[in-house]
Parts: structure tokens; C-alpha cells; sequence
């Protein structure tokens, strides 16, 4: 089995090389830094499984480093911080970032051992690194977002809260912000239990956090069941968490959502910005992205040039902070330099717009003209609505549409709404509109 690889950050000379015999001498793998500007290279292509850190250095002191690394999705091993001049303040503050522990000098030789034997077992424990709210940015919404969330942890009980913004916006990210450390979440995908079971899934969680991804996906019935879970969440110590990305008090006036549940909801909400609302934060997003990728796949560490970051930085991102994801994740694994440059960046954007995809296009829309061309020949047999005015006639052919498919689908909302391809509140809208009955 491989020895454990032990990165020592410290601007003294002494103490490093002090560290580093005694730690070979234990069997462990040791590497050097005198300056943040070194480590940071070093937990990049080296990863350690242990970083002993110096707090006070002479360019970057070891409490920002290590605030970067979790700012970073970086802190995926167990830092041990070191002072000559510690206090207890100092130690509060970096365990509260992620040190594991905090070591005064002079370092008597048991408790450096027992500290690093204690780390490296806490580390075959850590969870995989993923993305967190810290990783979202630092533009000044983004941080007022992260002081409301502060608010609302902070209160006597869980009560439940509306994230509000497009789809891919991070409203999951807001949502694992609000779970105590080590408490349970369920993020809900089978909303018959809502109906069926609303406390068996409180009993599941309790003292942690049921999300929903998008509330408006629920039907009536498992909206009053959910509402009935806001109800007793209380006694469970849990906190429901839903997101939307619609516009509910319009649903509401519509009868297409719960009144008393939109008021449940409404009472704690947040809107969550979209991606072109803090372009700022879209180089440190990526870079953090793309660490957590390299980290998880085991690859080989890569960086973005600076021509890239801007690029990617003055792109537009309808999918947000999904499509960002997915774009950085293409470029690690696609790119072929030892850097990413912008024109890897164009080629990624852009895939999707070539000339074979046009002429696909093209291809298509002369299909559909053929067809529409064959259909004027004998529809006029086939859909006597033609002679009706167009709104008319299209709510006529709507209504024949639904009525025969409605068939197939057994009144399966879900069903429908994927035959039509269309998300199931707008195919409940719809469907009123029209007049037509929703059964169950």
C-alpha cells in the first residue's frame, strides 16, 4: 500500500525540514512549501492527503489559504493548522472554515502524530467533494444571498422556504446551504408519497431537509400533501426546502396551485439570481468546477488561460449554472493543450451550430413544408374546422389532440404531458384553458 503524502507549508527553513524528518522517518511521503503561492501549486498537481499549515506567513497568511481552498471546492483533505502564536479565537476561526485541528509550537512529537494518524483517518471518512454555495461567487448578490440564508439557519425552528429562479440557477446549492453538517436530505423525486405516506418520509429525515426541485410539478393531491408534511415538520425537526422556476401567484389566481400552500410558502422566499446576473463569478466558477472534476475523475491537473476564463465569462448561459457545468466538464475532458485556451472554449459553445447541424435543419423545415403541402390537399375533408377563424379552429384541433392521446395515456398526467412535450403545469393550463376535465 502507497505511503501517505504529506504537504508542510511554512516560511521557516527550520521547521519545515524538521517536519519532514520526522515524518519520513514514520513512512510518510513529504513535500515542501515555504509560501502559499507553493502550496497552492502543489495541492493542485500533488494532492495531498494532509496539509500541515503555517497561519502566519510572509504573502498569504494560512487562514486565507485555507478560506480559498474552501471557497475553491479545495478543502477535500484535512488541513492541521500551526502557530507560534495561537490563540483560541484563531483556532475557533479555522476549524469553522474546515481545519481539522490546530497544532501550537513549539509541536511536541506525540501530538504531531497523533494529529496526523487522527486526520488521515478522518479523511478515508470524508464525503466525495462536491459543489457548494461558497463555490457560487463573491459578486455582492451572491453574497447578500448568502447573509439571507444566514438568517433564515439561524432561526428557533425549520421553517420551510421558496427558492425562486430559472432552471440550473443553484437552487439546490441554496438548499444543502440550509443542512446542518451531517443531518440527513432527501431531495423528493416520488411524489406519490406525499399522498401515501407524508410522515413516514418526515420519520426518514428528521432533523434534516426534504427538497423539491420544482413545486410546480406536483398535482393538486400532492400538493395538499405536502402541505400537510409543512404541517408537522415541526414535531420532526425538519426544514422543506422547495424551488421554482414559475410564476406561482399567477398559478394560484389560475386554480392551478394550492392557495394555502403558496401562502405556507411564500412566507420565507428567496430569489435565486441567474448565471448573467454575476458574470464576475463565472472565471472563479469555473476554476472551482473544474478542480472538483479533476479531483473526483483523478485527472490530471489543467488550467484555463486567461483568454478562456473571459470567454466563458462573456458567453451566455440560458441553462445557467447547469450549462456552465456541463461546459467546463466538455473542455476538461475534450481539450487536447496543456491549457485551455479560448478557442477550445469557441469549439465547445459552438459545437452545436456547425454546418452539418444546419443543413440537418434545413432538411427538416423542407420535410415539414412537403408535408404541410400533402396535408392542404386532403385536410379539407379530414378537419372541417378549416373554414373556422385560426384561434378557433386551433382550440378545436387542440381539443381532438388531447381527447385522442388522453386515451393512451389513461388520464396519466405524466404520461401526456410527455407525449405532448409539454411540463405538466403548463399541460394542466392548457387543458383548462380548453375545458377539458382532469380526472383524479
Amino acid at each position: 500500500m502507497a505511503s501517505k503524502h504529506i504537504l508542510v507549508v511554512d516560511d521557516e527553513i527550520g521547521i519545515r525540514e524538521l517536519l519532514r524528518d520526522i515524518l519520513q522517518d514514520e513512512g510518510y511521503q513529504v513535500q515542501l512549501a515555504e509560501n502559499a503561492a507553493v502550496a497552492r501549486a502543489a495541492r493542485l498537481h500533488e494532492r495531498p492527503d494532509i496539509v500541515l499549515l503555517d497561519i502566519w506567513m510572509p504573502d498569504c497568511d494560512g487562514i486565507t489559504l485555507l478560506k480559498e481552498w474552501a471557497n475553491s471546492s479545495l478543502l477535500t483533505m484535512p488541513v492541521v493548522m500551526m502557530s507560534g502564536h495561537g490563540t483560541i479565537d484563531t483556532a475557533v476561526e479555522a476549524t469553522r472554515i474546515g481545519a481539522f485541528d490546530f497544532l501550537e509550537k513549539p509541536i511536541a512529537l506525540q501530538k504531531l502524530l497523533k494529529t496526523v494518524s487522527a486526520a488521515l483517518k478522518h479523511s478515508e471518512q470524508l464525503p466525495k467533494s462536491e459543489m457548494n454555495l461558497t463555490s457560487l461567487g463573491k459578486s455582492p448578490i451572491v453574497v447578500a444571498l448568502k447573509d439571507r440564508l444566514d438568517k433564515i439557519a439561524v432561526g428557533v425552528s425549520p421553517s420551510p422556504v421558496l427558492l425562486i429562479g430559472p432552471k440550473g440557477c443553484g437552487a439546490e446549492l441554496c438548499a444543502r446551504y440550509l443542512q446542518d453538517s451531517g443531518s440527513p436530505w432527501l431531495q423528493l423525486s416520488e411524489f406519490s408519497q406525499l399522498v401515501n405516506a407524508p410522515l413516514d418520509i418526515l420519520e426518514t429525515v428528521r432533523g434534516g431537509v426534504v427538497y423539491i426541485s420544482e413545486i410546480t410539478e406536483l398535482n393538486k393531491t400532492e400538493q395538499k400533501g405536502l402541505l400537510l408534511l409543512i404541517a408537522k415538520s415541526d414535531k420532526y425537526n425538519v426544514r422543506v426546502v422547495c424551488g421554482t422556476s414559475e410564476n406561482l401567484p399567477k398559478l394560484q389566481a389560475e386554480a392551478l396551485f394550492d392557495h394555502n400552500l403558496f401562502q405556507a410558502l411564500s412566507a420565507v422566499s428567496l430569489r435565486v439570481p441567474a448565471l448573467d446576473e454575476h458574470k464576475e463569478d463565472i472565471p472563479d466558477l469555473a476554476v472551482s468546477i473544474a478542480n472538483l472534476q479533476l479531483e473526483l475523475a483523478g485527472l490530471e491537473y489543467r488550467e484555463f488561460d486567461v483568454a478562456a476564463l473571459n470567454g466563458l465569462r462573456n458567453a451566455n448561459w440560458p441553462g445557467d449554472l447547469a450549462q456552465l457545468d456541463a461546459a467546463v466538464r466538455n473542455l476538461i475532458h475534450t481539450s487536447l493543450g496543456e491549457k485551455i485556451t479560448l478557442d477550445d472554449v469557441k469549439r465547445v459553445l459552438h459545437q452545436f451550430d456547425d454546418s452539418s447541424t444546419r443543413a440537418k435543419s434545413a432538411e427538416n423545415r423542407k420535410s415539414k413544408q412537403v408535408q404541410v403541402e400533402e396535408v392542404s390537399l386532403t385536410s379539407q375533408v379530414d378537419m372541417p374546422f378549416l373554414d373556422q377563424p385560426l384561434r378557433e379552429a386551433r382550440d378545436d384541433f387542440e381539443r381532438l389532440y388531447f381527447a385522442h392521446h388522453m386515451k393512451d395515456a389513461v388520464n396519466n398526467m405524466s404520461k401526456l404531458a410527455e407525449i405532448a412535450g409539454l411540463e405538466r403545469t403548463h399541460l394542466y393550463r392548457k387543458l383548462k384553458q380548453l375545458g377539458i376535465k382532469i380526472k383524479g
